[in-house]
C-alpha cells in the first residue's frame, strides 16, 4: 500500500494535529473545523458532478425544508387518518376526533392545536411501501430507493448538493454564512447514510444537547465546561504556539486549514453561533413551543431557517409502540401536536411558511388494529401498506386531503402515493430537477429521483397539492 496520502486531506491531517497538541479545540471543535475544510477540498469535485445531469432550470417556490422525523413509526389511526367507526378493535381507547378548521376533515383526538390550523396544511393518508422493517422502511421514505449495489442519499443531502452552499461567483465583500446548511436536531437519524455516495460533504450537522436546558450545549458551539472567555482565551494561546502556521505563511493547505480553524471559532464563539441560543426568546412564544425538548427543537428549527439553514431534520423518536401504545400516545401526541402547530403558526405569522416546506412523517404507520393479546397489551406494531403524513408550506395547498385508506385504514382505497412521488414533489418545489444528477465521486450519472427503468412503482407527482 502506497504512503501516499491525497494532498487535498492535508489541511484536516495539520489542523487535527496543531489542535491536539495546543489542546484548544474539543472534539466536536474539531470535527467543526475538519468538516469545513472537507467542504473547501471536496467543492470542486461536487459541483462538476451536480452538472452531469445538465438539470432544467426549475422556479423555487420554497428555500428551505424543516422535516419532522418520527422515528419508529407513528399511528396513522391515531393521527391523522382515524377511523372513528371502525370499533374498538381499530380504536382501542382512542375513539374520538377532532374536527378541523376546514369542513370535512377530522384528525385524532389528541391533536386539537392542529385541528386549529388544517387550512395551512395538507394530509397524505395513501402512502405505501409495503415494508415493516424498521431500516429499509427508514431508507426507502428518505430516499425513494430500495437498499441495494448503491447507498442513495437521503433528501436532505440532496437538497444540501443543489441550494445548500453559495454561489462561488458572489460579490468578494459578502458575508459569509457560517451556519451549516444541513442540520439535525439533536441525534443522527441512525437508520441509513443520510449523504449516502455522495459523502462527508453533505452529511447533516447533528448538534446533540438538548434545547429545552438552560443551556443548549450544542457539541461543537457550546463547551459545556467552558465558558466563552476561556475559549477565547485558548484561541488566542492556539495562535501564539502555531510555529509552523506562523513559519509558512504562504503556504496554501496551512492557509486552507487556518481559514477552517477560524470559521469554526467563529461559529463557535461569533454572531453565527447565536442561532442556538433560545434565551433571546420571549418566553411567551417559548411557552407555545413547549418546554420539552421537541418543542424547543422546533423552534431551533425555525431559527436556523431564519438564518439560511436550508433542511433541518428534528429527530423525534420513540413511537416504536408494540406494547402499551395508547399511554404512550396520550404522552407524545399533545407534545408533537403543540411542537408541530405552534411551528407552523410561528412561520406563517413571521412570513416564512410559504418558502418553507414541513414535513411530518415516519418510516411506516401502525397496525389499524390493535394487539390486544399478551405480551403487547395494547399495542400496534409495524406497518408498511398504508400511512399518512402531514406537509406544509413551501408551496403546498392548505385544506387538502390526498388519497384514501379503507375504512379499517388496512389499505390504500384511492390514489396511491410512494415516497419517491412526494420527494420528487418537493424537489421541484424547492427548485430542483428530479432527474437531475446527483454529486457522485467517480462522475457517474445517477438520477436525484428514481425513475420507471429502477423498476419503483409510482403514483405520479402531486400535482393536486400544489
Amino acid at each position: 500500500m502506497s504512503n501516499k496520502h491525497d494532498p487535498r486531506l492535508t489541511p484536516l491531517l495539520i489542523s487535527r494535529r496543531q489542535a491536539i497538541e495546543a489542546g484548544i479545540l474539543n472534539t466536536a471543535g474539531m470535527m467543526i473545523a475538519s468538516s469545513l475544510a472537507g467542504q473547501e477540498a471536496g467543492a470542486a469535485a461536487g459541483e462538476a458532478a451536480t452538472g452531469a445531469g445538465a438539470p432544467k432550470v426549475l422556479p423555487a417556490r420554497a428555500k428551505a425544508v424543516i422535516q419532522i422525523w418520527l422515528a419508529g413509526g407513528p399511528p396513522h389511526i391515531d393521527t391523522f387518518d382515524p377511523k372513528p367507526d371502525a370499533g374498538v378493535d381499530y380504536t382501542g381507547t382512542l375513539r374520538g376526533t377532532s374536527a378541523t378548521n376546514v369542513d370535512g376533515i377530522r384528525i385524532g383526538e389528541l391533536m386539537p392545536e392542529l385541528s386549529k390550523l388544517a387550512d395551512k396544511y395538507a394530509l397524505i393518508r395513501s402512502l405505501t411501501h409495503g415494508v415493516n422493517g424498521h431500516e429499509t422502511a427508514s431508507y426507502l421514505t428518505q430516499t425513494g430507493r430500495m437498499p441495494g449495489r448503491i447507498v442513495y442519499p437521503a433528501v436532505g443531502a440532496v437538497v444540501t448538493a443543489f441550494k445548500g452552499f453559495p454561489d462561488k461567483k458572489k460579490a468578494d465583500d459578502e458575508k459569509e454564512n457560517l451556519i451549516p446548511p444541513y442540520v439535525v436536531l439533536t441525534s443522527p437519524q441512525g437508520r441509513f447514510s443520510e449523504s449516502g455516495f455522495m459523502g462527508m460533504r453533505y452529511k447533516p450537522f447533528a448538534t446533540g444537547g438538548d434545547p429545552n436546558a438552560a443551556r443548549f450545549a450544542v457539541e461543537g458551539i457550546v463547551a459545556p465546561d467552558l465558558s466563552d472567555a476561556q475559549q477565547m482565551q485558548r484561541r488566542e494561546l492556539l495562535k501564539r504556539m502555531n510555529s509552523l502556521g506562523n513559519t509558512l505563511r504562504d503556504d496554501t493547505s496551512l492557509a486552507v486549514a487556518a481559514k477552517s480553524r477560524d470559521d469554526a471559532y467563529d461559529l463557535m464563539l461569533g454572531d453565527s453561533g447565536q442561532v442556538f441560543d433560545l434565551s433571546v426568546e420571549k418566553d411567551e412564544l417559548r411557552q407555545r413551543y413547549g418546554r420539552t425538548k421537541f418543542g424547543q427543537s422546533c423552534l431551533a428549527a425555525r431559527r436556523l431557517i431564519e438564518q439560511g439553514t436550508k433542511f433541518v431534520t428534528i429527530n423525534h423518536g420513540g413511537w416504536d409502540t408494540h406494547k402499551n401504545h395508547f399511554p404512550a400516545m396520550r404522552r407524545k401526541l399533545p407534545e408533537l401536536d403543540r411542537g408541530l402547530a405552534t411551528l407552523i403558526d410561528d412561520l406563517s405569522e413571521r412570513g416564512l411558511l410559504d418558502s418553507t416546506i414541513v414535513w411530518c412523517i415516519g418510516e411506516f404507520g401502525r397496525t389499524p388494529k390493535v394487539a390486544t393479546e399478551s405480551p403487547w397489551n395494547g399495542g400496534r406494531h409495524h406497518f408498511g401498506a398504508v400511512f399518512s403524513t402531514l406537509v406544509a408550506g413551501g408551496g403546498f395547498k392548505g385544506g387538502q386531503v390526498v388519497g384514501e385508506s379503507t375504512e379499517t385504514g388496512e389499505r390504500v382505497k384511492d390514489r396511491p402515493v410512494y415516497p419517491g412521488d412526494l420527494i420528487g414533489t418537493m424537489y421541484e418545489l424547492v427548485g430542483i430537477d428530479p432527474e437531475a444528477g446527483l454529486p457522485h465521486p467517480r462522475g457517474d450519472f445517477v438520477r436525484a429521483t428514481p425513475g420507471a427503468d429502477e423498476g419503483m412503482e409510482s403514483g405520479g407527482r402531486l400535482k393536486e397539492i400544489t
